[in-house]
């Protein structure tokens, strides 16, 4: 790990930004409710907030900080889920890693909640796709 020692606490946010592109029609079972095992955006806003708690866990030389901040959200824009989560800290190190992890998870259990529904005839998943995973923004200093 890199010695961070020497670093003052500060505010800390960061942003991260992806996207599930799914099959219009199980982007339309979501909107109506009626997907079997619940509903994915409430489980994965949990589990967001889980992996993000536990990114240092998961990511070998990634500082454990402490959060005092972990939001995600996510909603569908045309056949695509996109997750959002914005973490922030009063620590010596950022927290990309951890709204980068909170996204990843998020989409990851938005897919293991509809999988059923996006196989095609050979039980493959030929539409379905987390994507585009990426820090939108990163602060550091006063909060806003």
């Amino acid at each position: 790990m890199v010695d961070i020692s020497a670093k003052p606490e500060v505010h800390r946010e960061a942003t991260a930004k992806g996207q599930l592109k799914l099959r219009k029609e199980t982007v339309t079972l979501i909107k109506q409710g009626k997907i079997e095992k619940g509903d994915p955006f409430q489980v994965a806003k949990v589990a967001g907030i889980l992996a993000a708690k536990q990114t240092s866990s998961i990511v070998p030389l990634c500082h454990p900080i402490p959060l005092t901040s972990v939001k995600v959200d996510l909603r569908i824009v045309d056949d695509v889920v996109e997750a959002e989560s914005t973490v922030k800290t009063k620590a010596q190190t950022g927290v990309e890693m951890e709204a980068l992890t909170a996204t990843a998870v998020a989409l990851l259990s938005v897919w293991d909640m509809i999988k059923q529904y996006e196989k095609d005839a050979d039980g493959q998943y030929p539409y379905t796709a987390i994507r585009d995973i990426r820090v939108t923004s990163k602060r550091k200093g006063e909060p806003r």
